[in-house]
């Protein structure tokens, strides 16, 4: 980063607006804890229930959509690499509808408290359940030792903080959140810092607006210079991204992410009704769509002050990531402050996915690793807080002993980011095996996800052998003079530290911290043809394997002990099975579901109800726990009986027996 002869004045405002922002962004959203309402039980903390607007559910995900890397990544991908990736926006929008009507409608009705309690329920597998929630836990702790390292290098070389500092504080202070505040501050934390970027994002449009003369040359600048190539179709599955790789590669990834991730269903889950979640998911598409674009208009400002003097070709900086703080720190340095807030907005940005991430890691590890355990069986749900909260702070720890590996091992950043894009596949398969594919059992499901992992795995570090140039768009340095910069701006000191510490940001897309690949007419051999696919579309191809394997091994493995709840599967799906030819597929009711806002999941059924008829068809013998007895009657609903019922027949007794709220229709339900 550009060195700077700055004023003791300076640094000072610099200094005391960092210090100021980031108490301020600490205390507000924990100021409930010491003033208001206090989180009392677990689902307080881990769903903030029955307290957080629409409006702060929106912008939170938003924020955990697009994370540090808009703010800091995209402008930097347009001044060099062009538009292309901003064409991802495309998969990102159509995910939210599919999210919204396949995804939310299964979950949200179940009463559970982690994602990958719903495979367990679905599969009644520990296994599936492990190694769903295993993937989600060593795919977040990578990035997150990323996330938090994002800033500290700028935050050294820029206003002097050591980066052993900003792990510290940020680290700290997350801990201070996990154990006080839960899903409602780290959402507050969210709004205030994606307020902060909004407001920061659109004073460089102004003040690039300002330099190059006009709101029109933000556009036509950049476009006589080819950064705005959109609908590029090449049909080539080795370019970095074009239109189709761009679509599909964040489609699928989009949907591991918004669907079968902790953080973001945890959310889904804190509101109170489907109508709700509904409605902030699809009112989200305008405001995702609007900052999308928002960090590439910035990008293209950026790029229309300095296209006749690129600062990374003239030595003012040594990495692409750089240029947009060397543009806060050139252009506004008329403004005291406005770079110690710039950099508070990084610190904070890191911190807060930070906290929400550490929130969403302690209820899974808790859910679905610990709270199995016999030694844990039976404790109140107050001990069950004080453990999540611990578990939390454990890992707040490790993502920082994560982040100061990350500032020592180069390697780190880049099996990250490969980890991230190669486990989305295998997550979203097998979810959508549970919603979807009515015969999918726990076998097939283990299998196409272990048979996925490898594959993408495989074709990840087999990539890493394949020689990829790096190809940068052409900048220019012919209109460099000395009034280009701010005065007392010169060119860095190489160090150490500087010269082999990475500084590529994290982002949920891990695509984006890849180099651009430049097409060269030749035909490679097998495996490189499959190592040099790229990397968008890692996430559709585990997709498919899992699914495809998953089904192949669970028709062929299929067995009546397979039987499941059909609230389990999405709806549509299950109307659908019942159409279709076949042999009648056997459910079960799983008293382990518990409807959400549903007092009384039961009713009562009157003794003159159609359903009583005295036609019994069959009768189950109870199995196991999660097996309860049904026998089914003339309209197919679910009644439970005990086991020990001698007689088929339907008594005056029975007009009293409860029976779940939704009537199940399930003699009729094929494979």
């Amino acid at each position: 980063m550009v060195t700077m002869a700055r004023t003791f004045m300076d640094l000072l405002w610099d200094y005391g607006v960092f210090v100021v922002f980031i108490i301020f962004s600490t205390l507000v959203p924990l100021w409930g804890r010491f003033f208001g309402k206090k989180e009392k039980t677990k689902a307080d903390y881990v769903f903030g229930l029955g307290t957080i607007s629409m409006g702060a559910m929106m912008l939170s995900i938003a924020r955990g959509t697009l994370g540090v890397r808009s703010f800091l990544g995209y402008p930097s991908e347009l001044f060099y690499r062009g538009s292309a990736m901003w064409e991802t926006l495309y998969g990102m929008v159509t995910a939210y509808p599919i999210v919204c009507f396949v995804f939310i409608p299964v979950y949200f009705n179940l009463g559970v408290t982690s994602v990958y309690q719903y495979l367990d329920l679905r599969f009644n597998s520990r296994l599936v359940r492990c190694l769903a929630s295993g993937t989600y836990v060593i795919r977040s702790l990578l990035n997150l030792g990323v996330t938090v390292y994002t800033p500290t290098v700028a935050l050294n070389t820029v206003i002097g903080i050591p980066y052993w500092a900003s792990l510290l504080g940020i680290s700290a202070i997350s801990i201070i959140f996990n154990l006080l505040g839960g899903l409602k501050a780290a959402i507050m934390a969210d709004v205030i810092q994606g307020v902060t970027m909004i407001l920061i994002s659109i004073a460089i449009i102004i003040q690039s607006m300002i330099n190059v003369g006009g709101f029109d040359k933000i556009f036509t600048v950049p476009a006589e210079n080819g950064r705005l190539n959109f609908f590029n179709f090449t049909g080539d599955f080795t370019i970095r991204v074009d239109t189709t790789s761009a679509w599909l590669g964040q489609l699928f990834m989009s949907l591991s992410i918004f669907g079968c991730q902790q953080n973001f269903v945890q959310r889904y889950l804190s509101m109170s009704t489907f109508k709700e979640v509904r409605r902030t998911l699809m009112s989200n598409i305008p405001v995702v769509i609007t900052l999308f674009s928002l960090a590439w208009i910035v990008g293209m400002g950026v790029y229309a002050v300095y296209a006749q003097c690129d600062p990374m070709a003239g030595g003012y900086i040594n990495k692409m990531d750089e240029i947009l703080p060397f543009f806060v720190e050139d252009k506004f340095s008329y403004l005291p402050g406005v770079l110690g807030l710039f950099m508070a907005s990084l610190f904070n940005g890191a911190l807060s996915l930070n906290v929400s991430n550490l929130n969403s890691l302690a209820t899974v590890t808790w859910e679905d690793f610990l709270s199995p355990l016999p030694r844990f069986k039976g404790i109140s749900d107050k001990q069950q807080l004080t453990i999540i909260k611990f578990i939390g702070s454990v890992y707040g720890v490790m993502v920082m002993g994560v982040g100061f590996a990350v500032g020592l091992l180069s390697g780190v950043i880049e099996s990250s980011m490969l980890m991230t894009s190669a486990t989305s596949g295998p997550l979203l398969g097998v979810f959508l095996l549970a919603m979807l594919v009515p015969v999918a059992n726990w076998k097939g499901a283990a299998s196409g996800m272990i048979v996925s992992h490898i594959v993408t795995l495989w074709i990840t570090f087999g990539s890493l052998t394949v020689d990829k140039e790096t190809v940068l768009l052409p900048t220019s340095v012919e209109g460099c003079t000395n009034e280009t910069f701010s005065a007392g701006i010169v060119k860095p000191s190489k160090s150490w530290l500087l010269a082999n510490t990475p500084l590529e940001v994290e982002s949920n897309f891990s695509y984006l911290d890849g180099p651009l690949e430049e097409h060269i007419a030749r035909t490679p051999q097998f495996p490189e043809t499959l190592y040099s696919i790229s990397y968008m579309y890692y996430s559709l191809i585990g997709t498919f394997l899992t699914v495809i394997i998953g089904t192949l091994v669970s028709y062929l493995t299929r067995h009546r002990d397979d039987a499941y709840d059909h609230k389990l599967l999405h709806p549509a799906v299950y109307r659908l099975s019942r159409m279709l030819p076949g042999k009648a597929r056997r459910y079960v009711n799983n008293p382990d579901i518990r409807p959400k806002n549903c007092p009384s999941a039961f009713k009562k059924i009157p003794l003159d109800n159609p359903a009583f008829e005295p036609s019994l068809e069959s009768i189950h013998e109870k199995k196991s726990p999660l097996e309860p007895a049904v026998f089914i009657v003339n309209m197919s609903v679910p009644v439970e009986v005990p086991s020990s019922v001698p007689s088929a027949e339907p008594t005056a007794a029975d007009s009293n027996r409860l029976v779940p709220e939704e009537v199940s229709e399930l003699k009729e339900v094929r494979t």
